[in-house]
């Protein structure tokens, strides 16, 4: 079953627990976000401690409700330029409450290769996210088949990732 739309945005209300999710590529083409990058291209940066936003809102309401929501992200140094403008925007996500883990399979081998894009809602339902090689979204499937491979998909990415603020130290993001 595809997702779109009021489906799409009822699995962020109706979690329980926790949404998290597993993001493989250097770049997503969103159209929500074209006007933020093209003033990122262009200088502009975010205060994030002035930072507020119906995202942020919506994750300081999750956390007070007693429930998660987090991602790692897979990446490869030197970070593409989008992976820059997203790392601008995770810094308030983050002190928002957001659990944002990195990644990084430059000088080693990718522990989960081949495993693709995924929202898991719940750990009783994972929500593929398909896209072209350019990060342009195709759709978003429900799985229907057994959940234990992405539980630990999940594992493994908790365990051989960073937290995002001790990731970006020291780096030029």
């Amino acid at each position: 079953m595809l997702l779109d739309g009021d489906a799409w945005r009822s699995r962020f209300q109706s979690f329980t627990v926790e949404a998290w999710r597993l993001e493989t590529l250097p770049q997503y083409l969103v159209p929500q976000e074209e006007e933020e990058l093209q003033a990122f291209r262009a200088g502009a940066r975010i205060d994030p401690h002035a930072y507020s936003s119906e995202y942020t809102d919506d994750l300081k309401r999750l956390v007070r409700e007693g429930k998660s929501k987090g991602r790692v992200h897979i990446v490869t140094r030197p970070l593409s330029e989008y992976l820059r403008y997203e790392f601008m925007c995770y810094l308030p996500h983050a002190w928002a409450g957001e659990q944002i883990r990195i990644l990084d399979v430059t000088d080693r081998e990718n522990p989960l290769e081949g495993v693709q894009d995924f929202w898991m809602f719940d750990r009783s339902e994972v929500v593929l996210m398909n896209y072209h090689p350019d990060g342009r979204q195709i759709n978003r499937e429900v799985y229907e088949g057994e959940l234990a491979p992405f539980i630990e998909y999940q594992r493994i990415a908790i365990a051989e990732s960073v937290p995002f603020e001790e990731y970006v130290k020291g780096i030029d993001a």
